[in-house]
């Protein structure tokens, strides 16, 4: 429970001065350990300790389980409380982040409400090392293997990770040690889901395979990429900057100087700003661009995400 304190505080030290926190919490231990602890740290800090279930509507019983979340939380002295439906059939993408983009809505929505300095999300340094295999698998670049950052702002409200150098069996040690009975999530265990099946069987392989230390060196590995990808992607904010010309579009002479590293990122920064969605903007639309300014014999435009032509004309890249 102090190994959980400690993060909370850490997180929690900084912020601004008004409007409580609020934990997202499911009734998991991750979730219950970061929400006593929260409730611990928030008022000797000063503020107040708010609390917000979501419940997703996908399994039976599940508005009856954000109810007794909810009923817990106030019976704690939690300071806003609130059990919030969501919607997630219809939306973009496979059942995982079809749910988590309606979580986070709702998250940052029940934020602005209570004017909160933050929402609290209870993952921990497993989830990190599930995460970064997951993206391993999918053969992501060092954005995808930074993993989850410890802090992200969503339209405005910072979500925070205080978790995420806290192993998962502390969260259980934690709820064990105060008397608590965390909900046991069956889409966990469930098979049907990539992350289940990393959690279950692939990272078990992994630590028996290389011992226990895994775990916490794939965070390590998040660490260090999400660094230095944050350093590439100023150096890349700098350089898109240089290659904007006068009369719109950038500039082929200038983008073909960049190492491809930083090039990459400029083209992939730039189909962002005319528009391209984030989440289908592959790799393979970013190569396809690339290949306008290093590999150029006269090809047609390049039709990023929404249906948006870039185009070579002479010595620019354009719409």
């Amino acid at each position: 429970m102090a190994a959980v304190r400690l993060a909370v505080r850490r997180a929690l030290t900084g912020l601004p001065d008004a409007g409580p926190v609020l934990v997202a919490c499911s009734g998991g231990a991750d979730s219950l350990a970061l929400a006593v602890a929260t409730a611990f740290v928030a008022p000797r800090l000063g503020r107040r300790a708010g609390l917000v279930t979501v419940d997703h509507g996908l399994q039976p019983g599940s508005a009856e389980r954000a109810g007794a979340v909810a009923a817990w939380a106030r019976e704690q002295g939690f300071d806003p409380v609130e059990a919030v439906p969501v919607r997630v059939p219809g939306r973009p993408g496979g059942p995982e982040a079809a749910a988590r983009a309606a979580r986070y809505e709702a998250l940052a929505d029940a934020a602005r409400r209570h004017d909160a300095a933050a929402v609290l999300l209870g993952h921990t340094r497993d989830d990190q090392a599930e995460t970064v295999l997951l993206a391993l698998a999918r053969g992501a670049g060092p954005r995808g293997l930074s993993g989850m950052p410890p802090r992200r702002d969503l339209a405005g409200v910072p979500l925070l990770r205080p978790l995420l150098d806290v192993p998962r069996e502390e969260t259980r040690a934690a709820c064990a040690a105060l008397g608590l009975r965390p909900w046991q999530d069956p889409h966990n265990t469930d098979p049907a889901y990539a992350r289940s099946r990393v959690r279950a069987d692939l990272l078990p392989a992994l630590v028996d395979a290389l011992g226990p230390g895994v775990v916490a060196n794939l965070a390590r590995t998040a660490r260090l990429l999400a660094a230095d990808t944050a350093a590439l992607d100023d150096l890349a904010d700098a350089a898109l900057a240089d290659a904007r010309c006068a009369e719109g579009g950038l500039s082929v002479d200038a983008l073909a100087a960049l190492p491809a590293a930083l090039r990459t990122r400029v083209l992939h920064a730039w189909a962002r700003e005319l528009g391209a969605a984030p989440a289908a903007l592959s790799q393979r639309h970013v190569a396809a661009l690339d290949a306008l300014v290093t590999d150029w014999h006269g090809q047609g435009p390049v039709h990023l995400p929404g249906g948006l032509p870039v185009r070579r004309r002479a010595d620019r890249l354009t719409r």
